[in-house]
């Protein structure tokens, strides 16, 4: 078995005022120039919320504490494309968007989402946090990374 169909794991913080969300234009794989949550892979040695605090730090200058978590999202895929990410928000004052060595960080309103180059999973990931839901999102891609399917599994709810 080669390492390329192991599975990933990642904290992904959800950055909030009101209803604007600060996220990440990426600068480089994976989503490379899509927005998306600031956050990243787990070290050994640390819990998911360890992590993300930590990665939301490093990727804005941003100290978060008690960060509110909303769910799992598993990605996975015949790829190298397999993911199991923990889900994260936290409201904080609207601030001038920091550099980050990430990529462009922008104040996105949620009614915007859909205009903009996003993961396919990501506007149901704001949408649940908004309405203060908690989720367990499962999507699974072909090898080309079209969506096959997307499922929430608390309500049992097939999404697409």
């Amino acid at each position: 078995m080669n390492e390329h169909g192991l599975i990933k794991i990642a904290t992904l913080c959800v950055l909030r005022y009101r209803n604007k969300f600060l996220l990440l234009k990426r600068f480089n794989e994976p989503n490379k120039g899509k927005y998306v949550p600031v956050g990243g892979k787990l070290k050994n040695y640390e819990s998911p919320t360890q992590g993300v605090i930590r990665e939301t730090f490093e990727e804005t200058g941003i100290k978060i504490k008690n960060p509110k978590f909303y769910g799992i999202l598993t990605e996975t895929s015949s790829s190298d494309y397999n993911w199991i990410s923990y889900i994260y928000s936290v409201k904080i004052n609207f601030i001038e968007p920091p550099v980050s060595n990430e990529g462009n960080l922008e104040w996105i309103d949620y009614n915007k989402i859909k205009n903009i180059p996003t993961p396919l999973t990501d506007h149901y990931v704001y949408k649940y946090i908004l309405e203060e839901k908690r989720f367990i999102f499962n999507a699974e891609y072909d090898m080309k990374l079209n969506m096959k399917m997307m499922i929430e599994n608390i309500e049992d709810v097939i999404i697409k």
